[in-house]
């Protein structure tokens, strides 16, 4: 049989498929833009060049194609997405320039569609233009970070005055607190945060970077503050503290260079180490002034351990205010994953950290001082630490939700045990009230005073 007749027959066979795959959108045309990537900053414009290739003949029309230009993510680039009549050239191309408008921090890809004559069809064509929106720096966030680089040296520095050196020495010689503290605070919060951003943020790697940031970041100096306020061993929670900032020093680039730079890779970022090198100096130096003062200027020392908490508090809640207050835009990208990464990462540490500890047989008030101790980071570290990434805007998102939902436990706690504390006391008055109906209440309070003991 004739050769040529098996070639016609192969012909028609495949005649069906090649018009089914252009029904279905398979063959549409090539997209090309340039610059294939680009950068944009918010609320600003910018044209690109985009060129179509090999348009589908069954797309044309009288040598014109209507095609749009899609945003995948509308919220953060804007297109024009209305159809748009193209003339197409003999070689069924097309090129042209397209504007985009930033609108909000984050990623968005860009592409285009063609749209079927006579009918509500339309097919994607091949090749994407990958835009992240960033935002110009102004002048107050400058002032952010100065101030905010500021009120931690002025911080370390008080933390140097106020290291007891004897009530350190006491507790390193039973170190059972220290120890599970220091495994809590840079063991588990680590994992917690690697694990938690992987899970939350799969398609964000620099949103999971922000938390383990957050995850690998000393205690933070409100952890005294909130254990002195709901009784735990404040001796023991200052001693993590300064053993978790000295520590900080060796755990937090053993982390970033191990487990981190799997983040950092995907997020096509690289780790910042001379940045790093320079900010824990930066940290060391204000320490070991503070040990200088409260070796040869006691009378300052004093002074300063006297404002310590309230520089620590001061801290927290300009980080905080300060933060949201030029970070405002930000709460626009809140999501439902972002909250859960907020409130898992300091209250999964509260909760291991406490059954860990009461595990281990740990006095309460000490089981208490662990589980502050492990559950608060230092965000304004995190913070600092971030601003100097590339897409920081978007990356500390992450430490300042930390901020924001870590005191929620504890503030029900402290609720809790002011509630718990008036019932009893009211409890109390009412049985000694029934003991003796004839004593006026004031009275009774007034003879159930303990008398302190006379010294001799």
């Amino acid at each position: 049989m004739c050769p040529l007749f098996f070639l016609l027959l192969l012909c028609l066979c495949f005649s069906p498929l090649l018009v089914f795959c252009s029904a279905v959108g398979l063959i549409s045309c090539k997209a090309t833009f340039k610059p294939d990537k680009l950068s944009l900053a918010m609320d600003s414009f910018n044209t690109i060049e985009l060129t179509l290739e090999d348009i589908a003949q069954d797309l044309i029309v009288n040598d014109m194609a209507e095609m749009q230009l899609i945003s995948h993510n509308k919220d953060r680039v804007e297109v024009d997405e209305s159809f748009q009549k193209i003339h197409v050239s003999l070689s069924r191309n097309w090129s042209g320039n397209v504007t985009l408008k930033g609108i909000l921090l984050g990623q968005s890809e860009i592409y285009v569609q063609l749209k079927v004559p006579n009918s509500i069809e339309t097919r994607r064509a091949d090749g994407f233009l990958d835009v992240i929106v960033t935002r110009h720096k102004r002048t107050i966030d400058y002032i952010f970070t100065g101030t905010v680089a500021l009120l931690v040296s002025i911080l370390y520095i008080n933390f140097g005055a106020a290291l007891d050196l004897n009530v350190v020495k006491k507790i390193l010689l039973r170190p059972y607190g220290p120890v599970i503290g220091f495994c809590g605070q840079f063991l588990l919060m680590p994992l917690i945060a690697y694990f938690l951003g992987i899970w939350l943020f799969p398609s964000a790697p620099e949103l999971a970077l922000g938390l383990f940031f957050t995850g690998i970041s000393p205690g933070g100096g409100a952890s005294n503050v909130w254990t002195v306020i709901l009784g735990g061993n404040m001796h023991l929670s200052i001693t993590m503290t300064a053993i978790s900032t000295f520590s900080m020093f060796g755990m937090m680039p053993l982390w970033l260079f191990t487990l981190g730079k799997t983040i950092f890779d995907k997020a096509k970022m690289s780790v910042p180490y001379t940045k790093i090198a320079t900010f824990a100096i930066a940290l060391i130096v204000p320490l070991g002034i503070g040990l200088l003062i409260q070796k040869y200027l006691p009378r300052v020392s004093r002074i300063l351990v006297r404002i310590l908490k309230p520089c620590s508090t001061a801290l927290i809640i300009f980080i905080v205010v300060f933060a949201i207050y030029t970070n405002v835009y930000l709460f626009k990208l809140f999501s439902w994953e972002i909250i859960l990464a907020g409130m898992g990462l300091p209250w999964c540490g509260y909760l291991f950290a406490l059954i860990l500890a009461t595990l281990l047989r740990q006095p309460s008030s000490d089981c208490l001082a662990i589980s502050i101790e492990t559950g608060i980071q230092n965000t304004g570290i995190a913070i600092y630490l971030l601003q100097t990434l590339e897409q920081a805007d978007l990356t500390i998102i992450i430490p300042v939700s930390v901020a924001i939902m870590t005191p929620f436990p504890l503030l029900a706690l402290y609720i809790g045990q002011k509630i718990r504390n008036a019932c009893c006391t009211t409890d109390r008055m009412i049985l000694l009230n029934e003991g003796n109906n004839s004593t006026p209440l004031h009275s009774i309070a007034a003879d159930t005073t303990i008398e302190k003991p006379e010294l001799t």
